[in-house]
């Protein structure tokens, strides 16, 4: 026994080993890694016709066989025009591909966001027809209901690869290049979402053609913003062809839109922070009250025409406290104007319910209130605090210029 008990305490196993062993275990280890994304972005001019070919490119086989494919549309982009019907003939014609169903109509607009029955939709036809990780969910719609799409097939399987074709100018110049999926909750924009990066992109001119004027036009103040941000010789150039692009000359709108997609997809791939880690989130310029704007409308202003009101808001913002220049902040004004979009909403007032935007947006990017604002076009700084009687100057600056440009056109 007292052989046992020395031999004991002597062996590995003893108290003094075992603690040594527990200490050891809880040493902190942080390893830093990356994890590579490809982002495939095609231009096309008729993707359900001559071009068809692009779409089926990026659509990889496997080698199990053809691969599945799960068509979602929105209703409107359907009902308007025979592209979807064309899409839906040829992919299901193609011996790559085996197209799971008929292609599932979904709701559009903002609309489409703000419950989750699209998504359930989704998900659904998902499990329906065992949809796994190498299969594809081809989506052709608008922001929203991309976003809601998007959001299905990021949580499905913790990720089907999706690829977008973006029905309207806004899409295919910022949020379809975009990784964010995303649905609203609790009246508040994008509240429940991911990030996931869209297998592929495919930005179609023919796909543009059932717009409204008033959706057409709306689309191009994230052209504005991402403008303001990167480059003066954009900003100039947008200014200089607003008419042409309010009147619908696609080669020049064609143009325009590639420029802030190209912009966009630069930031977001070059800029070191995808998937809106850091404080300060520069694409956002603008949205901080626009997001706002929306829900306090129902929704009754696109999003598009928020973004216009919410730059330049910020514009006048950014004279007040930066000293952004006076003569770009009414270019702004002018340049939205000859593109189309409202520089005013009744909304705006009272100021209160406006700047309960900036505690929501606080909270979307986590931390304290970080927004974008301008010192010069190209030149972009972080604030911290708005200021609630020099935000109020701001708005009545536009309020006035939008008064003063009704005037004269009228």
């Amino acid at each position: 026994m007292l052989r046992s008990s020395s031999s004991k305490s002597s062996s590995p196993d003893s108290k003094d080993a075992r603690t040594k062993r527990l200490t050891k275990q809880t040493d902190s280890l942080d390893i830093a890694f990356s994890v590579p994304f490809v982002h495939r972005l095609r231009t096309t001019h008729e993707v359900s016709g001559q071009d068809f070919q692009t779409l089926l490119a990026v659509l990889h086989r496997g080698s199990a066989g053809p691969v599945k494919v799960l068509l979602v549309a929105e209703h409107p982009v359907a009902d308007s025009s025979d592209h979807v019907a064309r899409i839906q003939h040829r992919l299901g014609g193609s011996a790559d591909v085996q197209l799971v169903r008929p292609a599932l109509l979904v709701a559009g607009g903002e609309a489409v966001k703000n419950d989750s029955q699209c998504v359930q939709e989704v998900l659904s036809q998902i499990n329906v027809h065992d949809l796994d990780r190498r299969s594809y969910v081809v989506a052709i719609g608008g922001g929203a209901m991309l976003d809601a799409v998007g959001y299905a097939a990021a949580i499905a399987h913790r990720g089907i690869r999706l690829v977008r074709l973006p029905t309207t100018t806004l899409a295919q110049g910022d949020s379809g290049v975009g990784v964010k999926n995303a649905i609203n909750q609790f009246g508040k924009k994008n509240w429940v979402g991911t990030f996931s990066v869209p297998w592929a992109v495919i930005n179609d001119a023919s796909l543009l053609d059932s717009l409204s004027d008033r959706d057409f036009c709306s689309g191009f103040s994230e052209s504005v913003k991402v403008a303001l941000l990167k480059s003066r010789h954009e900003f100039d150039w947008l200014c200089e062809h607003a008419e042409s692009i309010r009147n619908r000359q696609m080669d020049v709108a064609t143009q325009a839109i590639a420029t802030s997609c190209r912009l966009h997809l630069r930031h977001i791939t070059e800029g070191g922070d995808p998937f809106e880690m850091l404080e300060a989130r520069p694409l956002d310029f603008g949205h901080w009250s626009a997001h706002k704007l929306e829900p306090i409308t129902d929704y009754a202003i696109r999003h598009g025409e928020a973004v216009g009101i919410g730059v330049a808001i910020d514009c006048f913002y950014s004279h007040l406290k930066l000293g952004f220049p006076l003569s770009d902040a009414l270019r702004v004004c002018h340049c939205l104007a000859a593109l189309g979009l409202p520089l005013w909403h009744s909304s705006l007032a009272p100021l209160d319910r406006l700047l309960g935007g900036l505690e929501e947006f606080r909270q979307h990017l986590g931390g304290r209130l970080t927004i974008t604002m301008l010192r010069g076009i190209g030149d972009s700084v972080d604030v911290h605090e708005i200021e609630t009687a020099v935000m109020a100057e701001a708005i009545q600056m536009l309020k006035a210029e939008s008064d003063a440009i009704s005037a004269a056109s009228a």
